[in-house]
């Protein structure tokens, strides 16, 4: 039988503070890429809008509530994973205390995109962070 792709959803949540712009990373604390930093975010349940996905992902995952705007769509296609999504990316910012959820996620952390770059990024991630510093002029 033949698997199907996924569509899952993923959140850049932003903040400002006085070394500038920096963007949430949540530390995977389940299979796949487990250990890694990831975008929070996951798949979509049926029958759920991806809009109203994406605000329950980053609430499970950082106990944040996120106001999301539609940034653009990747593909994840790791055929050694036997992993095919197509990821609808969401920015914005969040507010609430951040809290990682630890059946889910190990660790959360601020990152600037240059730092957040410099990490082994799962799924395609750093494709989608690299796109997004390139759309607000961050990389140079």
């Amino acid at each position: 039988m033949r698997k199907g792709v996924h569509t899952t959803v993923g959140a850049i949540i932003r903040v400002q503070d006085d070394s500038g712009e920096k963007i949430l990373l949540t530390r995977r604390n389940v299979q796949p890429f487990q250990g890694r930093w990831c975008l929070p975010g996951g798949h979509i349940d049926r029958y759920e809008t991806a809009w109203d996905a994406v605000i329950r992902e980053v609430r499970e995952e950082t106990g944040l509530a996120f106001d999301p705007q539609f940034f653009n769509y990747f593909d994840e296609i790791f055929a050694d994973r036997d992993i095919h999504h197509v990821v609808l990316m969401f920015t914005g910012t969040a507010s609430g205390t951040l809290q990682a959820q630890e059946s889910e996620v190990s660790e959360t952390g601020w990152f600037s995109v240059q730092d957040a770059l410099s990490l082994e990024l799962a799924f395609g991630h750093a494709a989608v962070v690299g796109a997004y510093a390139r759309s607000r002029g961050l990389l140079v």
